[in-house]
């Protein structure tokens, strides 16, 4: 028995669990409350995508109307069932000898998905059998899911189900009468596994997150079970969903399904229920941030004196009870970072709670989860990621801030150094100026291999308008850091921003296409701008100059339809937008006339060609900041000593031959200078000492530091391992 079941419903990720019920996993273990977690949306797609599951999914009787594309699929539906097994095993990592297999062809069944085959050649070069067999397989899937889609369920996607039910949805009526039919194969096979966990463990408490629109009707219909059959059973919904979606809430027909909906920080909200099903009949039950009917009332509890958990007191998540090794990796596209998003699994943690910017007009800043901002120590994180490796045995971590503080990524990196761990790790970040060159090389010793970052709109007009407070100069500047430091870096794009002009949004795209060009991005993904309910655009809809259209809200309210006051169609855009994105991130198609990428008239860009590569020709700094820290990073050198002559005079010298992972560096320096650099660097190796301290201790000794600092030899250990940061 649990005191509480905690459920992802379907679907979410195929290759990693959400994080949200480790999260509190965690935290309940701080406070001795037993919880079981389970991810159902992936025990549901592993028994569906099984020999077993393949062989009952073909309706019985007659199918009538099907496509050529689904014909194919029906008459070769034997080879899928015959296959379907090894395929899975292999996405699982557990038959990996199976790639030459896929790799070599006449395997794998073939239908729609397989005629838009990428450049093999060029995404996964001629010895990536792996992650090619992966694509193929991951094609091979999409087959399958669009036969379901077609034959069996419309509602059906491997990353949501039935999304559209929960997507902007005003009024709760299409979903409420969607739940009033029968029950369709993907719900009976959920239901059949929540049965099974639900009589196994008897919680008294269940917790269903909903993280986004494609789990809210699996997330009812679990719910709907459980009311059903375990009555006294009571059941909450938490996540990112509610969160933002749910916080206009009127309709008292959602508390048939559910008896709490919490907002924001799950951890005390959830401990305080849990008090209240634990606990004899009290006058005035305590509750935060949590909706319930009360009289045949929705009404907004947030009566507790209580304080929220700081970020530092919710403890380490845990993953325990999840399937951890039964997860697929998949490569949907070719493209470098959204494989990182779709294959391989990673531990899921957060640097800091909320956002250190909070200013982005387009972002949800009015709400807790992102204008609370509270850090953790670098020590404390590091402690967690040392426990998650032992807990869950792998050393991938993805950090799944809003936007990663340079200041903590930079205490984590040195932290991770210190200890010697190894790891691997990304996030999201801004691409602002403290990204230096050597904060990135930092970043990259410690692990990082790739950021990713909103450009949003190229246009500094815009940038500021959003409040970016970046400029595509600086932009520029930072991603080239990255890029040349071996970091990736994935660029969020924006078009159809309130009062974007055509101009605008064509000289966003030739920024793009040189940032591309001189390698400074290797991946990138056009949005349209969207409308949120509470982000400054949607709150003061009359300050960007755009008109609301909008439903009463007794239900979701968060993707708001406007007209913007220019009167542009951006839609039109949507097309050759990405089109030449996606040959741009190939490496070609780069002396291609913008107009190419069109069908219709647009003007002439009026961003000089070279303005990109200006700009990082514009980026050398000679100043020396005293508060920066001097730190070195790479090993400590052999030293010879020699003399030199000249015109009769003699100096004592020294060769210090520096060994990198990947190359040599030999420099040649007075013997004393060489002496007091030897000093020096095992002072600061791994632990960063005041650059106006360095300073200081050189000047004692000899003349004019900045002249040594920049000389050729140093510069040559600046740009390898001697950082300032």
């Amino acid at each position: 028995m649990s005191d509480i079941l905690l459920i992802t419903p379907p679907f979410t990720q195929l290759n990693t669990p959400y994080p949200a019920t480790a999260y509190i996993k965690g935290f309940l273990n701080t406070k001795s409350i037993s919880a079981f977690q389970m991810d159902l949306g992936i025990e549901v797609i592993l028994e569906l995508f099984s020999k077993k599951g393949l062989s009952s999914l073909i309706p019985k009787g007659e199918i009538v109307q099907f496509s050529e594309n689904s014909q194919r699929i029906h008459t070769l539906w034997d080879d899928y069932v015959i296959t379907i097994d090894a395929v899975i095993a292999f996405l699982q990592g557990k038959n990996p000898t199976l790639a030459r297999q896929i790799c070599s062809g006449n395997f794998l069944p073939e239908a729609s998905r397989f005629n838009q085959l990428d450049d093999m050649e060029w995404a996964f070069g001629s010895m990536g059998m792996q992650d090619k067999a992966k694509h193929l397989a991951t094609l091979y899937l999409e087959d399958i899911s669009d036969f379901i889609v077609e034959c069996v369920d419309e509602n059906f996607g491997f990353s949501r189900y039935a999304e559209r039910l929960g997507r902007s949805a005003n009024s709760f009526d299409e979903l409420y009468a969607e739940l009033q039919k029968e029950t369709t194969h993907i719900d009976k096979i959920t239901l059949h596994i929540l049965e099974e966990r639900v009589k196994e463990f008897q919680p008294k408490l269940v917790l269903i997150s909903v993280p986004f629109p494609g789990n809210l009707y699996s997330a009812f219909r679990c719910a709907q079970y459980i009311k059903v059959y375990y009555p006294a059973t009571k059941i909450a919904m938490g996540g990112g969903f509610p969160n933002t979606e749910l916080r206009s809430l009127k309709d008292k027909r959602v508390f048939e399904f559910f008896d709490f909906i919490t907002l924001d920080d799950g951890e005390l909200p959830v401990e305080l229920l849990y008090n209240y099903c634990h606990s004899e009949l009290v006058s005035e039950p305590e509750f935060k941030r949590t909706f319930l009917l009360e009289n045949n009332e929705v009404v907004y509890k947030n009566n507790t004196t209580k304080s929220d958990y700081k970020h530092a007191e919710v403890g380490t998540p845990d993953y325990s009870d999840l399937h951890l090794d039964s997860y697929i990796s998949v490569i949907e596209i070719a493209n470098p970072m959204h494989s990182l998003w779709s294959d391989g699994r990673w531990n899921k943690l957060t640097m800091a709670h909320g956002c250190y910017w909070g200013k982005c007009t387009f972002c949800d800043v009015s709400l807790d989860y992102i204008k609370i901002y509270e850090p953790i120590a670098a020590k404390i994180l590091v402690d967690r990621m040392e426990e998650m490796i032992l807990q869950t045995r792998e050393t991938g971590f993805h950090f799944v801030d809003e936007a990663a503080p340079p200041a903590l990524m930079r205490e984590v990196a040195l932290e991770i150094l210190k200890r010697k761990l190894v790891v691997s790790w990304w996030t999201n970040i801004r691409f602002e100026k403290s990204f230096t060159k050597d904060l990135c090389i930092l970043l990259k010793a410690s692990g990082c291999i790739a950021v990713s970052g909103g450009l949003e709109v190229a246009s500094d007009r815009l940038l500021e308008l959003i409040k970016k407070g970046v400029t595509v100069e600086q932009v520029a500047k930072v991603t080239n850091y990255f890029t040349e430091a071996g970091i990736m870096v994935h660029a969020y794009l924006m078009y159809g921003y309130p009062t974007q002009t055509i101009q605008e949004t064509i000289d966003s795209l030739e920024m793009v296409r040189q940032l591309f060009q001189i390698g400074s991005i290797q991946s990138g993904f056009w949005h349209q701008f969207a409308m949120t309910a509470h982000s400054p655009v949607g709150l003061h809809p009359d300050e960007f100059g755009v008109i609301p259209q909008q439903n009463e809200i007794t239900f979701a309210n968060n993707d708001i339809q406007f007209i913007d006051k220019t009167g542009i169609n951006h839609d039109k855009f949507s097309f050759g937008l990405k089109k030449s994105l996606f040959n741009y991130m190939h490496g070609i198609c780069f002396d291609y006339d913008l107009q190419d990428w069109f069908e219709f008239k647009i003007p002439k860009t009026k961003i000089a060609p070279d303005f990109i590569e200006n700009a990082l020709n514009n980026s050398v700094d000679f100043s020396l900041k005293p508060t920066a820290k001097l730190i070195w990073i790479g090993n400590l050198p052999i030293v010879d000593y020699f003399t030199k002559s000249k015109k009769g005079a003699t100096w004592a010298m020294a060769k210090m031959t520096f060994y990198f992972k990947t190359d040599t560096i030999e420099i040649s320096l007075e013997k004393t200078q060489a002496d007091w650099l030897l000093k020096t660097l095992k002072s600061v190796a791994n632990q960063p000492v005041l650059l106006k301290d360095i300073k200081m201790d050189f000047e004692s000794q000899f003349e004019d530091f900045e002249l040594f600092w920049f000389s050729k030899p140093m510069n040559s250990l600046r740009n390898s391992g001697l950082l300032v940061i």
